[in-house]
């Protein structure tokens, strides 16, 4: 079986506990939907727990807008990562915190070190990943590729902008041929957005007070806490 975890956003102990409930099986394995970090009390936390899982099962991780946030703003390079000015602002400032940031004695982006196992993480992050009949992604695809019948194709047209910040176009019908599963969308009430065959929401709020989610699939089966 596969389980796909929504939007943790330094929920440490609600991953904890999601971790905990699920029932794990030796061949199982996870695939986490991005936007592990900000906002939440413990970012730091959350990819220390991460990096333990992928020790222990196979795991495949992707990156969030946050994560891409974090990263343009220490000064990473490539075209995943962007939107570093808006960073503080999207509580950027206490995955900081977590990592001590800011008892530096002069905090500068430049001269700040991430834990080496932590930017190992950050550097495996991927933008998406097809599995059998489901497309993970952490936002969505663009509007533009809902009428493609070639998923491998739409993928190589998507935006890194679309995958990582898209909220017009997960919940559209769309001629793809696989269940996109995605995060970065709470809805009111934070409940799952399921648009079945098309699409399934699963960030559910955690950092609002709502649940972490976790899907099982191919059985759809939601767990949360």
């Amino acid at each position: 079986m596969l389980y796909a975890v929504g939007d943790i956003h330094g929920e440490c102990d609600l991953l904890a506990e999601l971790l905990d409930r699920l029932p794990l099986g030796p061949d199982d394995r996870l695939i986490f939907i991005g936007d592990y970090i900000d906002r939440g009390p413990n970012s730091k936390s959350v990819v220390e727990r991460l990096v333990e899982v992928a020790r222990e099962r196979p795991c495949t991780f992707l990156l969030g807008n946050h994560e891409s946030m974090f990263l343009d703003f220490l000064g990473w390079r490539g075209e995943a990562y962007f939107g570093g000015d808006a960073f503080l602002l999207n509580g950027g400032d206490r995955t900081l915190a977590s990592y001590g940031y800011f008892d530096q004695e002069f905090p500068e982006p430049e001269s700040f070190e991430l834990p080496k196992a932590h930017e190992d993480f950050f550097r495996s992050l991927k933008l998406f990943h097809l599995d059998g009949d489901y497309l993970f992604v952490h936002a969505g695809i663009g509007r533009h590729l809902t009428g493609e019948d070639d998923v491998g194709y739409a993928l190589r047209r998507t935006r890194p902008e679309d995958l990582l910040w898209d909220r017009a176009s997960a919940d559209l019908p769309h001629a793809l041929g696989v269940t996109i599963v995605y995060g970065h969308t709470p809805v009111p009430g934070f409940g799952v957005r399921w648009n079945p065959p098309f699409s399934i929401g699963i960030d559910t709020g955690a950092v609002y007070g709502g649940r972490l989610t976790a899907i099982r699939l191919p059985d759809e089966t939601i767990f949360q806490v």
